[in-house]
């Protein structure tokens, strides 16, 4: 898969036994349609986490394309949050810029989130630190 953002390579990771795709230039994270319920564990027909997520227009980022069907994405914003990331229109997943999934599985945060949090820690030596650079 190719990064939206910096249309380098993608690979292929697996947190929590899903498989995620990240781009190693930028640390964005691209996850397919049903996969963050998955890391949460639940049922994505329950869709709980889809509605916390609220169509935003007076974002002032640059919009990127999903790298499945190559339509503009839409900002989202999450919850009560300043969390926007960006949201296939066609629902084929979401992106997340560097730290974007860390700050929304701090904010949405249950045991399955808080063993993906590590694992992100591990695996991409996220901080508090670098998240400010």
């Amino acid at each position: 898969m190719i990064c939206p953002v910096c249309n380098e390579s993608m690979i292929v990771l697996e947190l929590n036994k899903v498989e995620v795709d990240y781009c190693t230039n930028c640390s964005g994270i691209w996850l397919d349609r049903g996969e963050l319920e998955l890391l949460y564990s639940i049922d994505e027909s329950e869709n709980e986490l889809q509605k916390l997520f609220s169509e935003t227009l007076t974002i002032n980022e640059k919009s990127y394309k999903c790298p499945l069907c190559r339509k503009r994405m839409k900002k989202s914003k999450f919850s009560n949050s300043e969390l926007v990331i960006d949201k296939c229109p066609e629902n084929h997943g979401l992106w997340f810029d560097k730290g974007e999934l860390e700050k929304l599985l701090t904010l949405q945060s249950n045991s399955s989130s808080e063993k993906i949090l590590t694992l992100l820690k591990e695996m991409f030596s996220y901080n508090k630190s670098q998240e400010a650079e």
